[in-house]
């Protein structure tokens, strides 16, 4: 029987590889009751993982009669609408409204972007004890730099980025129903604003991935009212909270293992592959959104009957040890490296490379900058927030001994 794990417990994003070891100990594939989801089937290895994920025709996102697999009857048709996106779609729609983006973002270059990635890191690394000492650098810098790139790329204006932060903590803080009904507001909210930026950039055009959404749109794209404004909000959330995650993750780890910092700054053409291992690692996206299974199907030996729903762990394929030599251990020159931590499949992240140049554009611009930073607390003493599905470190303080130098001078 497979152990009961709460997948938004403190001892669990506190160590994962062993939970997920413990986990895995009882199958490939595992029953059990995730939160706000329900009952539901988990894959515990790589090759299930890829299985659910490249098998679109068995394993899909929509139910038969057309609902969103992983919505429940009492969510009301708000989150329906904004839920009503390519991530939640099958084919044909899946490739119709991913050719639109796919468009958009070719006419935006996505790799040209780098230097300007790294401007934003280094004024946001200058900025980071602006407000005193010790800084939280989860919110003075892993969420505002993702937060101001996709802004950026999207044509939103600066002015607007406090609003952008307010409604990421908001998504961040969604732990159970109550907090789910919480966050309706910011839905609505967010969903107001988005549309509005629509009608401006239909009305005036303007630079950025809206207004090429818009252009794609007027040159026949097939996209209803409602999916473009799912679609914006889409680009705006999985184009910052997860990349946050990403970010304070690696920090932590590299602030609590001094040798693999050293290794990283003796060369930082080697920050490519230390990234990869972070996305291994870390993890920040722990699960897939839950398939319906469309028949009876045996997957890595386990009997699943259609009906049934299932939700790959992402997390334990990046942990399976048929894979990854000693996948516990943090490896930074990890080669070759098959996370699968963009997916696979026809729903391979469209934002890979915005991700990766982030993550170490954000390495780089921060140690440069602060080469003595440091926790301020034990390693003991950092949480994780209570996020199914998502492993979000909740605070992460720090400080710099050059820093407390200069403010000592000063006073």
């Amino acid at each position: 029987m497979a152990p009961r794990l709460d997948f938004t417990s403190e001892t669990f994003f506190r160590d994962p590889p062993n939970a997920i070891a413990a986990l895995r100990a009882s199958g490939p594939v595992v029953a059990t009751r995730f939160p706000l989801v329900g009952d539901v089937w988990i894959t515990t290895t790589h090759d299930a993982t890829a299985q659910v994920l490249k098998d679109s025709t068995i394993f899909t996102l929509r139910k038969e009669d057309g609902d969103v697999a992983g919505l429940r009857w009492w969510m009301p048709r708000l989150v329906r609408t904004i839920a009503n996106n390519m991530l939640t779609m099958d084919e044909p729609d899946h490739t119709r409204l991913r050719s639109i983006v796919d468009e958009a973002f070719r006419r935006r270059a996505i790799v040209a972007m780098e230097p300007r990635i790294r401007v934003i890191a280094d004024g946001l690394a200058d900025e980071l004890f602006a407000k005193g000492s010790p800084a939280d650098l989860v919110q003075s810098y892993a969420r505002i730099l993702p937060l101001s790139v996709i802004s950026e790329l999207l044509g939103l204006p600066m002015a607007d980025r406090p609003r952008f932060i307010a409604w990421a903590d908001a998504m961040s803080s969604l732990t159970n129903v109550v907090s789910f009904f919480r966050l309706l507001f910011a839905f609505r909210k967010m969903r107001f604003y988005l549309e509005k930026q629509l009608q401006i950039a239909r009305e005036r055009g303007g630079e950025g991935l809206i207004a090429e959404l818009v252009q794609v749109e007027r040159e026949g794209g097939q996209i209803t009212p409602d999916e473009m404004v799912s679609m914006v909000f889409l680009l705006l959330a999985a184009g910052s909270e997860t990349t946050t995650h990403l970010i304070s993750g690696a920090v932590y780890e590299l602030l609590r293992n001094p040798g693999l910092r050293d290794w990283l700054e003796e060369d930082w053409s080697r920050a490519g592959f230390a990234v990869e291992e972070f996305l291994r690692f870390v993890s920040p996206v722990q699960f897939s959104k839950p398939r319906y299974v469309r028949r009876d199907v045996e997957l890595e030996g386990v009997r699943v009957k259609k009906g049934d729903r299932v939700m790959v762990m992402l997390a334990a394929a990046n942990m399976d040890p048929a894979v990854h030599e000693q996948p516990a251990q943090l490896d930074l020159a990890r080669k070759p490296n098959r996370h699968v931590s963009f997916g696979t499949g026809i729903h391979f992240c469209l934002g890979h490379q915005l991700a990766r140049i982030e993550g170490a554009c954000a390495l780089e611009a921060l140690f440069t900058r602060w080469p003595n930073l440091r926790l301020s607390v034990e390693p003991s003493q950092i949480r994780w927030r209570r996020r199914p599905g998502l492993r979000a470190i909740e605070r992460l303080p720090v400080v710099d001994d050059r820093h407390i130098g200069n403010l000592d001078a000063a006073a």
